[in-house]
């Protein structure tokens, strides 16, 4: 289904060749997560994302010199917004908070790739950590670093990166708060390639593109799949693999892909 772009306040979206761009906007902030309205915005554009048939693959990226600087820490010292109140209200707010970008973006049916264009700190590191694939300029830097401020993860990044690079890893990087570069980033496995500053759009873009090239009920489907692999025994996991090929083998984007691989294949 076919949906207009949401109206957001504090993000930019926008949708070209079936990729859609999400750009925080808070650069005054350095796009910190809380304090502002980036949350609603980021949950809302999961939320049509997966209602919105136009849509292949969702990009994030920050505007301005960060990509997140994660909570805002003028809030913590100052014992404000998201962070007042007493053990009972503050997680209350973070259920209400910034625990639903996760679980927002978790529930992300297309491709999402991260276009990390500075530092991405703190829960700014864990939104990236949330994309299945993060591309980084060179300017980009990461820090798990909650404890250096006296709190732990609280938005799910000891969750996310275990899964991503494994558990020693993840372990180090979580318990010393130490940042590392993009180099050291795409070493680990965090990101999958660095590029120049100027480049990490076009070849952010040309990879989204790439991707939402693919039939896209077939493309969703994949994701799922890709999802479900990591928490489904594999006996089950081939059942759900059979009833979603059948599901592929009657849609029509299927019969097309075929004729025109056909074609391809004739004009050899």
């Amino acid at each position: 289904m076919s949906l207009q772009l949401p109206q957001l306040t504090d993000a930019l979206l926008t949708l070209e060749e079936r990729v859609a761009v999400l750009t925080l906007n808070r650069d005054d902030l350095r796009n910190a997560l809380t304090g502002c309205n980036l949350i609603e915005d980021i949950v809302t554009t999961a939320e049509w994302v997966n209602q919105c048939s136009d849509v292949s693959v969702l990009v994030i990226t920050g505007a301005g010199s960060a990509f997140s600087a994660g909570g805002n820490i003028h809030d913590m010292a100052n014992r404000a917004g998201d962070f007042a109140g007493d053990v009972a209200e503050c997680e209350a707010r973070y259920r209400a908070g910034i625990q639903r970008i996760p679980l927002a973006l978790q529930a992300v049916e297309v491709p999402i790739i991260a276009a990390v264009n500075g530092p991405a700190i703190g829960a700014g590191f864990d939104l990236a950590n949330m994309a299945d694939i993060r591309i980084a300029s060179g300017k980009a830097r990461f820090g798990e670093t909650f404890l250096n401020l006296g709190i732990i993860p609280g938005d799910g990044g000891a969750w996310l990166m275990q899964r991503l690079i494994g558990y020693q890893r993840a372990f180090e990087l979580t318990l010393t708060g130490r940042v590392i570069d993009a180099r050291e980033a795409k070493e680990l496995g965090i990101v999958l390639e660095v590029t120049a500053p100027e480049d990490l759009m076009e070849e952010t873009l040309t990879l989204a593109r790439r991707i939402a090239s693919q039939p896209p009920k077939a493309t969703r489907l994949t994701k799922r799949l890709m999802k479900l692999a990591q928490r489904t025994e594999l006996k089950d996991f081939l059942d759900i693999c059979a009833c979603f090929q059948g599901m592929c083998h009657n849609e029509p984007e299927h019969l097309d892909a075929v004729q025109k691989m056909i074609t391809a294949m004739e004009r050899k």
